[in-house]
């Protein structure tokens, strides 16, 4: 009877230190390559996963002097009062409005560049725009904001000076309920397209060559090119990079952040700059942890579900 028991566990642990043997030869094997891993290792691990220990906050009414371990759980009560704010409820839709109006305006926009940037054939022009899309990305919002409020500004700003020559009235872009929304689209359309239009080209340069010749001789104009080649042959592409934006598609601070005014919060304030709001500047930390997991749980539901559609659809999936 006992070595009817301990065979397992025996065999178990010949498995076990089997697999530790294995493991420490292929690290002394492989250690250059292990070596290399490290510092991307430890960054997720510092920066990623250790910071999710700190999600229990959301479930206790966390004092700063008591510490974590001492705050009384107080269960998902954070979360049902996020529903009883009207300012959340007004967040919340805020930055669903501006993702929608983000990806259905903005989302086309670098595979429309890719192309247009494509049929072009003097190769020194082509660059020149490319670079001067590109430029924007690098800058940081304090910057781009700086610069769009300065050029929105009634008073001296370049595109209202515009407006005054035809004879039309300065707007106030910045203070304008109706139009703030449409700057900051417009603003992030002009920062973030050049990067989606580099990896747009970068896909279009691998189409196989033969595809334009077979349609050059099947008579097939630039246009049919585009509509019957160079799309169709995108479509993995965009489809793993609208998913992949699905993740960050309520990520809305920084661009927030740097141009909006009590004037217009009441249409721009979202879930990232109300958490930035009841987190830093009230100290209100487990709810502010609370609305932070909520919307980190939205966009996961998001990409997951796009996925699913896409793999029915596909055949494949991209995560």
């Amino acid at each position: 009877m006992d070595a009817m028991i301990n065979k397992p566990t025996d065999k178990f642990q010949v498995y076990n230190s089997k697999g530790i043997r294995s493991l420490i030869k292929n690290f002394q094997r492989y250690k250059f390559i292990y070596m290399l891993m490290m510092p991307g290792i430890l960054y997720f691990l510092v920066f990623n996963y250790y910071p999710l220990y700190f999600l229990q906050v959301a479930f206790k009414q966390y004092n700063v002097f008591s510490g974590l371990d001492n705050s009384p759980w107080v269960g998902f009560q954070n979360f049902v009062d996020l529903f009883k704010t009207k300012y959340f409820v007004n967040a919340l839709w805020n930055t669903i409005v501006l993702s929608f109006m983000n990806n259905v305006f903005g989302f086309p926009v670098p595979i429309i560049l890719a192309l247009l940037l494509n049929e072009i054939r003097n190769q020194h022009f082509k660059k020149t725009a490319q670079t001067l899309i590109y430029l924007p990305h690098f800058l940081s919002w304090v910057i781009v904001g700086g610069i769009w409020l300065n050029m929105l500004s009634p008073q001296g700003g370049l595109i209202n000076e515009l407006l005054k020559l035809i004879g039309l009235q300065p707007i106030y872009f910045a203070a304008d309920k109706g139009s703030f929304r449409w700057v900051l689209v417009f603003t992030h359309i002009w920062k973030e397209s050049g990067w989606g239009t580099v990896l747009y080209l970068a896909a279009i340069a691998g189409i196989d060559i033969d595809l334009y010749e077979a349609a050059v001789i099947d008579g097939a104009n630039r246009f049919k090119q585009v509509i019957y080649i160079t799309l169709p042959s995108l479509i993995p592409t965009i489809i793993v990079v609208f998913v992949l934006s699905l993740a960050k598609i309520l990520n809305l601070f920084e661009q927030v952040f740097v141009m909006y005014n009590p004037i217009v919060a009441e249409v721009s304030e979202t879930i990232d700059t109300y958490v930035y709001q009841i987190g830093i500047a009230k100290g209100e930390m487990s709810f502010a942890i609370a609305v932070g997991l909520f919307k980190n749980i939205i966009s996961l539901a998001l990409v997951l579900s796009t996925n699913k559609i896409v793999k029915k659809i596909q055949g494949y999936s991209i995560v």
